[in-house]
């Protein structure tokens, strides 16, 4: 395992602030705000502080607060944040984050999880936290050959925890990060404790009767059918010509930044009492440009895409669903764009705690870090 440290060039900054100068802006119906999707002024308005304000250099010192390597495995390069506790007997935990997050997403949860007692918790709550980079994404770097599904993802995973020594760890993760983490536990039971996931996908169980659901269960699913009619427009094109759309985002830090901020404000929890969004009620400008801005400097917004290409052709996500048996924990945050039924879960997990949160959403350890590291501590409490 090589160490690794980040340290983007400077050119590639300077390249950055000169593309942001001279980005051509679309025009926008007068009126249409948020409608047809990220709106021109807010948009404008980032990226203006993108260019006069945003420190990288201070950003990239805080992640390089903890230790980071690459390793080479099944023929592609693999980084990852590994932050060891001092605790004896502290449990081995990878988090996986998805599209479009990374890393940072979990910069508020690393040390709390690592070093519980400085945080308010029990000693004997700590975990290794072991935090990869998707292949393809960030500093892992594009990937160089065609098929990483979420399986071939999730086999990486259970090779590096194993190059790490850990025979015995429990994994996290939401988003895409849920998808590997299922895969992981299903692929490697013998050393998966248990998985946590806080966006849980399960589908409607043969002979459920519908006449069973709750008044909350059916706004969920009737959320998750909106999303699915009004916002699911980018899986589509990702998951068929990632390459067409791969030319805008490498190329267009302000487009790159359009698509992605939009996904920060449609899917999490950041709406006032009247329904009004506003993705600063969830993100600081900081923390959503620190996670554009790795993208943008590892040139991985098009290889990122790609994953659900890779998904759909390997037809994984379409195979009958086979039950998860490893223990398993569900946190349902409200603004989560699924939020299946529990009976629909326990039909495809061993579901061991369920807990439904009062706020939060996709982005659940950077919006709501507290909550999220509360719930996975009390989950694999019982399973160390």
């Amino acid at each position: 395992m090589k160490p690794f440290s980040i340290a983007v060039p400077d050119p590639v900054l300077l390249d950055l602030r000169a593309r942001l100068r001279s980005t051509r802006w679309p025009n926008q119906l007068e009126g249409a705000g948020w409608d047809y999707g990220t709106e021109l002024g807010y948009l404008q308005e980032l990226c203006g502080y993108w260019h006069d304000s945003f420190d990288w250099r201070a950003q990239e010192a805080r992640l390089n607060r903890w230790e980071q390597f690459t390793e080479e495995i099944d023929g592609e390069n693999i980084h990852f944040l590994h932050a060891r506790s001092r605790e004896e007997g502290a449990l081995p935990l990878v988090i996986t984050h998805g599209w479009p997050g990374s890393i940072v997403e979990f910069t508020k949860v690393i040390e709390p999880l690592r070093d519980p007692a400085a945080h308010g918790g029990r000693p004997g709550d700590a975990f290794h936290v072991v935090c990869p980079s998707l292949p393809g994404y960030a500093f892992s770097g594009p990937t160089r050959s065609r098929g990483w599904s979420p399986s071939r993802v999730a086999r990486a995973w259970a090779s590096l925890m194993g190059r790490l020594g850990y025979p015995r760890y429990g994994a996290q993760g939401g988003d895409w990060g849920s998808v590997v983490t299922t895969q992981l536990a299903r692929l490697d039971p013998e050393h998966v404790c248990g998985i946590h996931l806080n966006m849980v996908i399960a589908g409607q169980p043969e002979g459920f009767d519908l006449a069973r659901l709750t008044p909350a269960e059916q706004r969920a699913l009737a959320d998750a059918a909106a999303f699915g009619r009004d916002g699911s427009g980018y899986m589509q094109i990702q998951s068929t010509r990632p390459q067409t759309l791969g030319y805008a985002l490498d190329d267009s830090p302000a487009g790159l930044a359009g698509w992605i901020v939009e996904k920060f404000r449609a899917w999490s929890d950041c709406a006032d009492a009247s329904g009004e969004r506003d993705v600063e009620r969830a993100f600081t400008r900081d923390e959503l440009l620190t996670n554009v801005t790795i993208y943008w400097v590892t040139r991985t917004a098009s290889s990122s895409v790609r994953l659900y290409c890779e998904a759909r052709r390997s037809e994984e996500l379409a195979a009958p669903p086979r039950r998860t048996l490893v223990p398993t924990g569900c946190a349902i945050f409200p603004g989560e764009i699924l939020r299946p039924p529990r009976a629909w879960a326990e039909a495809a997990y061993d579901v061991r705690r369920w807990t439904e949160l009062p706020r939060g959403g996709h982005f659940a350890a950077m919006e709501e870090p507290e909550l999220f590291v509360e719930d996975v501590r009390a989950f694999f409490r019982e399973l160390r």
